[in-house]
């Protein structure tokens, strides 16, 4: 059953057509400052309800963006004013449940058959390699210097070592 949750208090949705507001005539009454006396209401469609803002006040936003009107999804955020809200819908994660393992039906490639190319899927971008002569020329270079000064240094204490 859905479920609307308003400042830490649950509201199962029942009705087709809910009321939301400060007015006592509305299904759901919320006694805040913020909220319109008429501020919002909810009309069921098939498995979940949409949202439809009356022309508050203070306008409705769903997951911080202002809305006049919407479809609700699991876990959407709804701020009436300032009221903070959640939706739950009747299914859990708002998807439908695994099928049973007889409901699946395999389909395996034929043989010889092409493979999409997975490559491109990734989300990461690809390192391309480069020959670039002038950096290979550079850590040559900085390589050979490397060398040059370490021989300098084992010559100098070569020069001073006592004698045995």
């Amino acid at each position: 059953m859905p479920k609307l949750i308003i400042s830490g208090v649950t509201h199962e949705l029942m009705d087709e057509a809910i009321t939301i507001g400060r007015g006592p005539d509305n299904t759901i009454v919320v006694n805040d400052p913020s909220i319109s006396t008429h501020h919002a209401q909810l009309l069921l469609e098939g498995d979940t309800y949409r949202l439809k803002d009356l022309e508050s006040t203070n306008g409705t936003r769903v997951n911080g963006k202002p809305v006049t009107e919407t479809v609700l999804r699991f876990d959407d955020r709804i701020r009436f004013g300032a009221a903070e809200a959640r939706y739950e819908s009747s299914q859990a994660g708002g998807s439908k449940p695994l099928p049973k393992p007889e409901e699946i039906k395999a389909q395996f490639a034929e043989a010889g058959a092409e493979l999409p190319q997975l490559s491109r899927a990734s989300p990461f971008r690809r390192q391309q390699q480069e020959n670039d002569p002038m950096r290979t020329g550079l850590l040559i270079g900085l390589g050979i210097i490397l060398l040059v000064f370490l021989g300098s240094i084992v010559a100098v204490l070569m020069m001073h070592a006592p004698s045995l």
